[in-house]
């Protein structure tokens, strides 16, 4: 495995656009920790949703798709996520739990991916049931940061609705290895 990014996929808008949305993490952290501006905090994760899904248009319209951009996306994905999760932990009580789930869930795809790339030197793209957890993800921590008074069992079923999803998510991409490995390597079906 011998990967060898060339500038023209390292220097495109997808790419980009996936960097942007890292530069947004430290402003939400501060809009939601340093100055309390909850608003704030919201619009700037809707315009990394928004840039999120633009990145992916862009790049399949415009046949920008890369490796690195197959890797650079999750990992901004996974980081603004992860911090926005535990923002809400000081919070929602039933955020550890959610924490906890999300590092299991992202160890296991940061295996299996590394598994299928190390052995096929395949970088697998997200799948629709991975872009369903996200989007649900988003949706319900862009309401509990803008809802600030949001009651305790609504903020809990929320909560567990996204935890549903980030486990189904986990087993459809468990699935999807476990096929992909099979397939790719009809010794392992033994």
């Amino acid at each position: 495995m011998h990967r060898i990014f060339k500038k023209e996929q390292i220097l495109t808008i997808p790419n980009l656009l996936s960097v942007i949305r890292l530069l947004m993490i430290p402003l939400i952290v501060w809009l939601y920790f340093g100055v309390k501006n909850y608003p704030a905090a919201t619009g700037v994760l809707i315009a990394s949703g928004i840039t999120d899904i633009a990145d992916g248009i862009i790049a399949r319209k415009f046949h920008m798709v890369s490796d690195l951009g197959k890797i650079l996306d999750p990992i901004a994905d996974k980081l603004t996520q992860g911090v926005l999760i535990i923002c809400l932990a000081s919070r929602y009580k039933w955020m550890i739990a959610l924490i906890l789930l999300f590092v299991v869930k992202e160890c296991c795809m940061a295996a299996l991916g590394y598994r299928a790339l190390k052995r096929k030197d395949i970088v697998n793209s997200a799948k629709w049931y991975g872009k369903v957890n996200t989007a649900v993800l988003y949706i319900v921590m862009a309401t509990l940061t803008l809802f600030t008074s949001i009651s305790a069992k609504i903020a809990n079923a929320l909560i567990l609705t996204s935890g549903c999803f980030m486990i189904l998510s986990l087993v459809l991409y468990i699935r999807f290895y476990r096929q992909f490995l099979k397939k790719t390597y009809p010794a392992l079906q033994k």
